[in-house]
């Protein structure tokens, strides 16, 4: 009531121990998971199944209700790191190969799923559809927790399947969130009074809109207006003053995508690409700078906007927010509903055409360098030597020919790594996935139970297969992707080792 205080009791003995075991053991497993099948993320998520209702149901109810609103605000704070380190230059070169590749994310497991469960499984047209969507959206928390802990090895945001990775997994999700507001709606159309045309426009057109609209205000009204009158400011309160921007700029774009009816998730990829291009790329501009500590102590100049989240909410994000995340992810999977053996195999086979209809994105690659128009290596050392008049005899032409052979070989094999890359880190759905599937089932009368099951089979197993996939790729080839075609791209301009390499536009 109003007026009224909440009473002050002290926490329970046994309350105390069950949050502390929580979170030592989201740690531990996080550590053993990354050691093992090199993806951390898994042991947070098994966690989460042990502690939540799906087995033991060890924390209180409006416990896990809590650790799912603040694992959902630490989603949000992954997706808006990953908008501040993204390469806006790798994605405006890489545009249309990204939009072809989540197309194709896309299409095809919608596309697939009908041969399998509604001509071989029997379940219905539009129930065929929810579940099929609930797969075509990839998990955009698990692609940025697979690129952060890559970063040791190689710093995926600053390579070129990195950057189409990115814009492909957001513009999947992006398309899958809005099939989730029309499918979270789909319960409605039995009424008769709803305006369909509005149902399934008003999603896509915020979409769009957000879309289109941010990168031209961005570019020609706060950009300027913040180079010109704001930025040098900057330079006096140095973090202060960038996280209050930060903080602003991201409760904006979370309001005006979930008042317009898009995804906040969007919303906050958005934000931090819109952060990202603000300050100046002069040299003599005050954002930038080498490192974090040049930034802090040169009076003209400012760390930058991923300095000031690595100082003040990397740490949080990381080891609080981040594992409660992924933990609410095992808190809605229903594991014990999983074990019969017709849904076991019937989950399994869907799971594995499921893992092939994301692993095809990345057949674009090597397509991509086929008729991408490279210059052959062998006609350019021929060109080169008879302008330097060298004689041409049988052994150049030999040497010539085994050297262009070579780099013809390093080449596809480099697209070859890199098209594996992207096709297995598109492989993880996550938290999407479980929204589209949970909501179709819960709140419209097309998903069965058994549907729901098979679902959720795929969606479990399949974030489980990118990102172990992921980490062996990286832990064995990282050099040969860094340095390929497809690796670390010239003009790159990291700012510091604690930065990641995130450069700027």
């Amino acid at each position: 009531m109003a007026g009224g205080f909440l009473p002050y009791h002290e926490p329970g003995t046994v309350e105390i121990l069950i949050i502390v075991s929580f979170f030592f053991f989201l740690s531990l497993a996080k550590w053993v998971s990354a050691k093992v099948i090199q993806a951390g993320i898994i042991g947070q998520i098994a966690v989460g199944i042990i502690y939540g209702v799906p087995l033991a149901n060890i924390l209180e109810h409006n416990w896990q209700e809590t650790f799912l609103t603040l694992g959902y605000v630490g989603l949000i704070l992954i997706i808006f790191e990953g908008g501040l380190g993204t390469r806006v230059d790798l994605l405006k070169q890489n545009f249309v190969l990204s939009m072809i590749g989540a197309a194709t994310g896309v299409l095809f497991p919608i596309g697939l799923s009908y041969p399998l469960l509604y001509l071989g499984f029997g379940y219905g047209a539009v129930e065929t559809f929810i579940i099929g969507a609930s797969l075509s959206a990839t998990s955009l928390g698990t692609t940025f927790a697979v690129i952060s802990s890559a970063s040791g090895s190689v710093n995926l945001a600053d390579t070129r399947v990195g950057s189409i990775l990115v814009s492909a997994a957001v513009i999947d999700d992006v398309v899958g969130l809005v099939m989730l507001s029309v499918i979270a709606d789909l319960g409605k159309i039995s009424g008769g009074d709803v305006n369909l045309g509005w149902l399934i426009g008003r999603p896509i057109v915020a979409s769009i809109a957000m879309a289109v609209v941010t990168p031209i205000v961005t570019k020609w009204v706060f950009a300027p207006f913040f180079r010109t009158f704001i930025e040098y400011h900057f330079a006096q309160f140095d973090h202060i003053s960038n996280i209050i921007l930060m903080t602003l700029v991201l409760s904006a774009f979370i309001a005006i995508a979930g008042f317009a009816g898009t995804s906040v998730l969007f919303g906050a990829f958005l934000a931090g690409v819109f952060i990202t291009y603000l300050p100046s790329k002069h040299p003599e501009g005050p954002f930038v700078v080498m490192s974090r500590e040049e930034g802090e102590r040169e009076a003209d100049k400012s760390p930058t906007f991923i300095h000031t989240f690595e100082k003040y909410l990397l740490g949080p994000q990381q080891y609080l927010m981040e594992p409660l995340f992924f933990s609410s992810i095992g808190f809605a999977i229903p594991f014990v509903q999983l074990w019969t053996g017709k849904r076991i195999w019937r989950g399994v086979v869907y799971t594995l055409l499921m893992a092939f209809s994301k692993c095809v994105v990345g057949i674009w690659v090597p397509i991509w360098q086929l008729f991408g128009g490279s210059k052959s290596p062998n006609k350019e050392s021929h060109g080169q030597q008879k302008r330097q008049g060298q004689p041409e005899n049988e052994d150049s032409n030999i040497s010539l020919e085994e050297k262009s052979k070579q780099e013809k070989g390093k080449r596809w094999n480099g697209a070859w790594l890199a098209a594996v890359l992207l096709g297995s880190a598109m492989v993880a759905r996550g938290e999407i996935g479980l929204l589209i599937i949970e909501i179709g089932h819960n709140e419209t009368p097309y998903v069965s139970d058994d549907g729901f099951i098979t679902g959720v089979w795929a969606i479990l197993l399949n974030t489980i297969i990118g990102p172990v996939t992921v980490g062996l790729l990286v832990r064995f080839h990282a050099k040969k992707i860094e340095e390929g075609e497809w690796g670390v791209q010239e003009g790159s301009m990291p700012v510091s080792n604690e930065a990641n390499g995130h450069g700027g536009v």
